[in-house]
């Protein structure tokens, strides 16, 4: 059973609404915590603790870059899971085309991404 199990912890990672839009996110390139923050209109503590969890599966990872921590898929192949959840859907005639990933700049948005600044606030 221990297969069956690794493999249930890893797509249990995934298994999160947000958690799956983070993905989504990340697929386009890194981004800090408060980009995340801005696209998905959620507290940091509650952003943060799913890029927690995402991480300790191995599916993302972090770099600083002095205050800013910035977030990117450890394995790219996690899209393609992704993708093969919704063509499944689809198959099953349940829509699950999501909204596309807003581009930078983002609206309300503090981090160097969006605003040419060096650090976040």
């Amino acid at each position: 059973m221990k297969p069956y199990t690794d493999q249930a912890e890893l797509l249990k990672a995934l298994a999160h609404p947000v958690r799956l839009h983070i993905v989504e996110i990340l697929a386009q390139g890194e981004a800090c915590v408060c980009h995340l923050v801005a696209i998905l209109k959620q507290r940091q503590p509650y952003i943060s603790q799913h890029l927690m969890i995402l991480r300790e599966a191995g599916w993302v990872q972090d770099r600083r870059e002095g205050t800013v921590v910035y977030y990117r898929l450890a394995d790219p192949r996690a899209t393609e899971i992704v993708a093969l959840a919704c063509a499944v859907l689809r198959a099953r005639g349940i829509p699950a085309s999501a909204p596309p990933v807003p581009k930078s700049p983002v609206d309300g948005c503090p981090c160097p991404k969006c605003t040419g600044g060096d650090t976040c606030p």
